[in-house]
């Protein structure tokens, strides 16, 4: 298990969980991160900080996004990293991520934007801080009640959920 003092790292880039709806628009934009707020209502004390990379659907992403964001996990001091990503393309992050040594890297997002009374987001991301806290060094996606190793696994639009895929 993790030095429960040591500090922990939420990079985040957009995706559904920041998701704002506008009624004008009748449409749905990524908003300034809720993060923060999620964590303080959890009451959470361990140590953390947020740094934003991006604030886009995960669809938008490109390479030198995920080129950014993988720089900041090499950068970072902190040895434990939750980031918040749109789940469309998660998997595709999380394979640039998968050759980072030394540092256990949670990749959560939401399948309803935070600001809904009735999301995965608050579950979702306290999954992903505690797994960070205690899983190996590697690369790992938490969703829906389940972490999963990121290579074995793969998002499933007709169920909307994630899956495992082959041993």
């Amino acid at each position: 298990m993790s030095d429960p003092t040591a500090p922990m790292l939420i990079l985040t880039t957009g995706g559904t969980i920041d998701k704002v709806y506008f009624d004008a628009l009748s449409d749905y934009q990524v908003g300034e991160t809720v993060v923060a707020k999620i964590l303080e209502v959890a009451r959470v004390r361990r140590s953390f900080r947020i740094e934003e990379v991006v604030r886009k659907d995960s669809l938008e992403l490109d390479d030198a996004d995920r080129a950014m964001l993988r720089d900041r996990v090499l950068a970072a001091p902190e040895q434990h990293i939750v980031i918040t990503h749109g789940t469309d393309t998660m998997t595709e992050t999380a394979k640039i991520l998968a050759d980072v040594a030394g540092k256990t890297i949670v990749l959560v997002g939401a399948l309803a934007p935070a600001r809904f009374g009735e999301s995965d987001a608050n579950f979702n991301l306290g999954m992903a801080f505690a797994t960070a806290q205690i899983a190996s060094p590697g690369v790992y996606i938490t969703m829906s009640g389940s972490v999963f190793r990121a290579d074995r696994v793969v998002k499933d639009r007709d169920k909307g959920a994630f899956v495992p895929i082959g041993d």
